[in-house]
């Protein structure tokens, strides 16, 4: 029975239920020796008490998008299969444009489709969703090209979560359809890769590659599959907790491999999240730190970074990062008020249309708000053309 499938839930209510109603109707019928009745009133007791907290961990658990499944909530899931030395750059010597494409199987009922990948550089074998624009499959944009937004959920967490708790492509695909919000392919890899532990968005040799895995064989795999944008110029990284902390990192570390990045409540020292493997040691927090990565770098990386935060909650990280850029990377930071709640999915869910609409303008695809010419023959045309303007436009920006 599935963690979050609709009967495991329903089973919860209805034993709830039984056990609300069973201390009712036996508590003063129950017959034999004193200890035994005792014996089974604590039980009873107990069970009421067993099901209530399993019933609201699941309400939990479900609205928070925290463990898809038994293994991630019991910590016996693993999904590395090697983690073998890739080296500085992360790719371990392999020149990714050789690398013949392999066509994934995706599977789902819904907008949002889901394929097993095994990651060819990386060594790991995860799931990823993806979502598609409304735009995708009309006739006017089949040989359009569009940009993708990689999206991040935070520890313990599930890839599903931007689909899920934050409603990211309900909230979004009215505003494609009207040409507000540029139609970017929206791909969700899982990032919990190990059992009771924070991989961190790091490559640790002999451990794990989550590096490699979320900036290459995860981008590799929607460019083999999908009509995408190329790298960098189309693409974006966006996350919120542990999730934010990633998404700034791999934008400061791989501004060849992505032009943007959202960071909702996220903070710079691997150390803020105390189960993750990149704090273990000075060298790796160090190395994943992306405020230390922007402050040392030779060349400032030609990156946009989106930055919200409350006090004491990503707002001083954000800060610090905006401090440290040089041109050209660019820095916005958004504050976010105490009252506004706390670390939750509450909180990040209204700020994904902001996030999206300056996605829009920094990858240089404001023509989103053009729609096809509708007169008799010109859609295709119109879509073309359209497409056209969002590559110049991007074209200036680079």
């Amino acid at each position: 029975m599935s963690l979050t499938g609709t009967s495991f839930l329903c089973t919860l209510i209805a034993m709830a239920v039984a056990a609300v109603a069973l201390p009712l109707a036996l508590w003063s019928r129950m017959r034999g020796p004193r200890p035994l009745r005792a014996a089974a009133r604590v039980l009873m007791l107990l069970f009421a008490q067993g099901t209530a907290v399993a019933l609201v961990f699941t309400l939990v658990n479900n609205a928070n998008n925290l463990y898809d499944n038994w293994a991630d909530l019991l910590g016996t899931g693993d999904h590395v299969q090697q983690a073998v030395d890739l080296g500085a750059d992360g790719t371990g010597g392999i020149v990714l444009n050789r690398l013949p494409k392999v066509r994934q199987t995706f599977t789902g009922t819904g907008a949002v489709r889901v394929t097993q990948l095994k990651g060819r550089v990386s060594g790991v074998n995860a799931e990823v969703y993806v979502w598609l624009p409304p735009q995708y499959d009309e006739p006017a944009y089949r040989n359009h090209t569009f940009p993708v937004v990689e999206l991040l959920s935070g520890y313990p967490g599930s890839a599903k979560a931007w689909f899920g708790s934050l409603h990211a492509d309900e909230q979004l695909l009215p505003l494609m359809r009207d040409r507000e919000v540029a139609p970017f392919i929206l791909v969700a890899p899982r990032t919990n890769l190990l059992a009771g532990v924070d991989p961190g968005c790091a490559n640790i040799p002999g451990t794990v590659n989550a590096d490699s895995w979320l900036s290459v064989d995860v981008p590799r795999m929607v460019m083999d599959n999908f009509r995408t944008e190329s790298a960098p110029a189309g693409w974006a990284v966006a996350g919120y907790s542990a999730g934010a902390h990633c998404a700034a990192k791999l934008a400061v570390a791989h501004p060849d491999r992505y032009r943007a990045a959202v960071s909702l409540s996220g903070y710079n020292d691997p150390i803020g999240e105390r189960n993750s493997l990149a704090a273990q040691t000075p060298a790796l927090r160090n190395a994943n730190n992306p405020y230390l990565l922007l402050r040392e770098a030779r060349t400032p990386p030609a990156i946009a970074l989106y930055l919200s935060g409350q006090p004491h909650d990503g707002y001083e990280a954000a800060v610090a990062l905006a401090q440290a850029a040089k041109a050209p990377t660019t820095v916005h930071v958004v504050y976010i008020p105490k009252s506004a709640g706390g670390h939750t999915m509450a909180l990040w869910r209204p700020q994904v249309v902001p996030a999206f609409r300056w996605l829009t303008e920094q990858l240089g695809l404001g023509a989103a708000a053009t729609p096809p010419a509708r007169s008799t023959g010109g859609s295709t045309h119109a879509a073309l053309a359209s497409g056209t303007a969002w590559r110049a436009a991007a074209a200036r920006r680079r």
